[in-house]
């Protein structure tokens, strides 16, 4: 069970005024439980609160933060990189004045944990010492910067030991070397265990609270994050309709930890993009290629995918990513898209892909808010290109989703114009590596490819989930009209340098089949949950004789007889329990068509 714990106003004295208030030299500690102030905090001078064991601080303020006083929050946060790789950061305190409302942040506020509640501030280094080490713990300055709407790799501004890190603003630091076996909580992590890069840090300052604001550009880039001592609802905010100025995607950067040296021409890393969907979905994440870079941070080489598999729906403390601008404007994080959801639950990773998750969200409760899981229709698609580039790019399949791009679903691309080999949805003349659409089994949804001195290009679906398991899926190449099983197969392409937005189509239908041959690709069925009902897709219109549902013991739901050549037929399932039922198809020439489909009319 999860467990709230509510703190009440404190009428201490007749000058206290903030919902929580913690007196000098007095402190809170909470061990694996979810704080929540409806207002705002006074902290006094040597006041704190220790977040301990996934413990979580939430304030409900609906305006900026009038948090207050010199005590401080003390919350825990794992990196993932050793002293050669980065990590994007946000972080969720500010220093710690009298003043009210949050405040700027640097390094020089982050701690190394000795015991639960104690802790020494790490070392900083100078600009020309590079590498951080875990015990004692010290940071190099030379690799804090932030980055702020631009449009170039080129455009990182310096941070270093500065505490020049607005609210909202992420950061890139890179991790330790070494080793600290110190044990500071019940969970048995050690400081940094040595050899993983899983370095520990203890985030001490006044919590962050309250509407931040976080500046976009059209077309540029923004590096952010979770900028709160409690977990971010990534959907919550990136499908907040008042952050139309954003695309309402996010994307995550991914490093080649086996690289183990500062030298960028070395370097091998990209982005990950992420898009919510909904509120309820888990969110559709495809992992970066691995590019690798010049000395001047212009691009040198491609290589794989990172095959890497995170959940992005929560944000843990601390994380930072990229967003980009749809205009000139200002998107906000709230109170509002933060939710008591802890890291280990299983939709909330700080790019840690080993880590285990349970098997489904049952057994982890431990939001706030009541979670209901949507799950969409979708297949992965991975294009090699010259047998050395991994492009992943998924398409996701929603009854509301138009032709046309959709805020919070189609993802764009952020690769550079200049990478010799690239494939991408094509979509509204632009490049796309999450396209959603809704179903239709006569559509062809366009594949551009880049291709440079002869580039070998190889199509096939790795991963397919929850879409009909008897959908065939095609490559069509309209060069030579020809139909291409990527489903169960791979098709593979030589190609002259060039740029093909036109010539290669995702299909559902092998067109070349007899016109009178009945197979499965030539019918779709589709259950719409939400609308309660499934449609049939005829799109070579035949004549259809019958069509009978049957649940999974067998027994026969209903039957309509003598439905014509129509190219939809809808049929309500509204009156069925939650279940796997049968559709059987039978056309006039006797020509016979079976498919499952799962209904959940259930409300949560």
């Amino acid at each position: 069970m999860k467990k709230l714990l509510y703190l009440l106003p404190l009428l201490l004295s007749s000058a206290v005024q903030a919902q929580l208030y913690v007196s000098t030299n007095s402190y809170m500690y909470a061990k694996d439980q979810v704080l929540y102030v409806k207002q705002d905090i006074n902290l006094q001078n040597n006041g704190n609160i220790y977040l301990r064991n996934e413990s979580q601080l939430l304030q409900g303020t609906t305006t900026a933060s009038t948090n207050k006083g010199q005590g401080k929050v003390s919350v825990f946060q794992e990196g993932t990189s050793d002293n050669f790789d980065y990590n994007y950061w946000c972080s969720p305190v500010g220093n710690a004045s009298a003043s009210t409302g949050n405040e700027n942040f640097g390094i020089t506020m982050i701690h190394r944990p000795t015991t639960s509640t104690a802790s020494t501030p790490a070392t900083i280094l100078p600009s020309s010492n590079s590498n951080g080490t875990a015990n004692p713990l010290a940071i190099s300055s030379r690799w804090i910067y932030k980055f702020l709407s631009s449009i170039s790799y080129s455009q990182w501004i310096y941070v270093g030991a500065a505490s020049t890190l607005a609210p909202g603003e992420g950061f890139s630091m890179k991790g330790t070397s070494g080793s600290d076996a110190i044990i500071v909580e019940a969970n048995g992590i050690q400081n940094n265990p040595g050899g993983t890069g899983a370095q520990r840090y203890d985030f001490r300052g006044k919590p962050n609270d309250g509407t931040i604001p976080v500046t976009v550009a059209a077309n540029n880039l923004t590096l952010t994050g979770n900028p709160y001592p409690s977990a971010l609802n990534v959907n919550a905010f990136l499908l907040d309709a008042t952050n139309n100025a954003a695309t309402g995607i996010a994307y995550y950067w991914e490093q080649d930890k086996t690289v183990n040296s500062h030298n960028v021409g070395l370097y091998k890393g990209g982005y990950g993009a992420y898009s919510p969907i909904s509120l309820g979905s888990n969110g559709i994440y495809v992992p970066a290629t691995f590019n690798s870079y010049n000395s001047d941070g212009s691009l040198n080489g491609v290589g794989t995918s990172s095959g890497l598999v995170i959940e992005r729906k929560y944000a843990p403390v601390g994380q930072g990513f990229m967003i980009k601008g749809a205009s000139n404007g200002t998107v906000n994080l709230k109170n509002s898209h933060r939710s008591y959801y802890k890291e280990s639950g299983p939709l909330s990773q700080f790019e840690r892909p080993d880590k285990p998750k349970p098997k489904n969200l049952s057994q982890t409760t431990n939001s706030t808010e009541s979670e209901t899981v949507i799950t969409e229709a979708q297949f992965k698609l991975n294009i090699i290109l010259n047998n050395e580039f991994t492009r992943q790019i998924a398409l996701v399949f929603l009854p509301e989703a138009t032709d046309g791009v959709d805020m919070g679903i189609d993802a764009l691309s952020i690769a550079q114009d200049d990478l010799p080999n690239d494939a991408y949805f094509f979509l509204d003349n632009n490049k796309y590596v999450i396209q959603g659409t809704s179903f239709d089994i006569g559509k062809r949804i366009p594949v551009g490819v880049k291709a440079t001195n002869n580039a070998t290009i190889k199509f096939y679906v790795p991963e397919v989930t929850s879409f009909d398991p008897d959908q065939m899926i095609y490559m069509y190449d309209a060069a030579n009209d020809s139909y291409h099983d990527i489903k169960n197969s791979s098709y593979q392409v030589t190609l002259p340098t060039g740029i093909y937005n036109d010539r290669f189509f995702v299909t559902f239908v092998n067109a070349v089949l007899g016109v009178g041959e009945v197979t499965k690709s030539n019918f779709g069925i589709t259950q719409d949950n939400a609308a309660q009902t499934f449609t049939l897709q005829n799109p070579n219109l035949a004549d259809i004789r019958s069509v009978t549902l049957f649940d999974i013991t067998g027994k026969s739901i209903f039957k309509k007889n003598n439905l014509g050549a129509h190219d939809k037929y809808p049929f309500s399932t509204g009156g069925l329990s939650k279940g796997v039922y049968i559709v059987d198809l039978v056309t006039s020439d006797n020509q016979k068509f079976s498919q499952k489909i799962i209904v959940n009319n259930h409300k949560e």
